[in-house]
């Protein structure tokens, strides 16, 4: 199995956003244009995939990975969850497509106004009861990144929260995997894994990789 270096795939994956951005706003294109499908289904190779980076995302559905990174059938190995919060089954998955498929680039995805992230805002904002117990799973995963940010960010300033707490939770789940993985920190140390955080911009359609980017 040919293993694609991370740097390269991180650049495909830069090139593809570049590609999907260029398209915004042309109504006679498709949603996934044909260009990027590369093969049917029934043309895939048969047995192991070869996706060129694992990218765990949120699940809102104005998010989907082979599309804001104009990849086809094959290329994305995609997990995704309300948040991109990393609890003990997202740290499996990624541990599965590294270790099975020879992926050497993660993507933590998240993205601007994140309905769990304002979840959680409120919740700490206003606490309440009515919320279920597994919608409290994922409001406390996130918990520890607002909750830092509420401590620092001055209480005039605290209309800037939520744009801030995106990052921070970005950053966090992008710390979790490089950090509460051991078969994941033995593949960074000496595989050349690279996990890296980016963000969505819902307005204008382009990923920021900000977080743990090779300079």
């Amino acid at each position: 199995m040919a293993t694609m270096p991370a740097p390269e795939a991180l650049e495909a994956l830069r090139a593809g956003n570049r590609r999907f951005v260029s398209r915004l706003g042309r109504s006679s294109e498709p949603a996934l244009h044909e260009g990027a499908v590369r093969a049917r289904p029934s043309e895939l190779p048969v047995g192991l995939q070869e996706p060129l980076a694992i990218v765990l995302g949120c699940s809102d559905a104005r998010v989907p990975a082979e599309i804001v990174f104009d990849q086809g059938l094959g290329d994305l190995f995609v997990i995704r969850v309300a948040g991109n919060i990393v609890a003990p089954s997202q740290i499996g998955s990624v541990e599965f497509a590294a270790s099975a498929f020879g992926t050497r680039l993660v993507v933590v995805l998240g993205h601007s106004s994140c309905g769990a992230i304002h979840a959680t805002v409120e919740q700490l904002a206003r606490p309440s009861r009515e919320q279920s117990r597994n919608l409290r799973s994922i409001v406390d995963r996130i918990r520890p990144a607002v909750e830092g940010l509420l401590e620092r960010v001055p209480a005039h300033e605290r209309h800037t929260i939520e744009p801030r707490a995106v990052r921070a939770n970005i950053r966090m789940s992008a710390d979790h995997l490089r950090h509460g993985s051991e078969l994941l920190e033995q593949l960074i140390e000496k595989d050349g894994l690279l996990v890296v955080g980016a963000e969505y911009s819902l307005e204008t359609g382009v990923v920021d990789f900000f977080d743990g980017v090779p300079r």
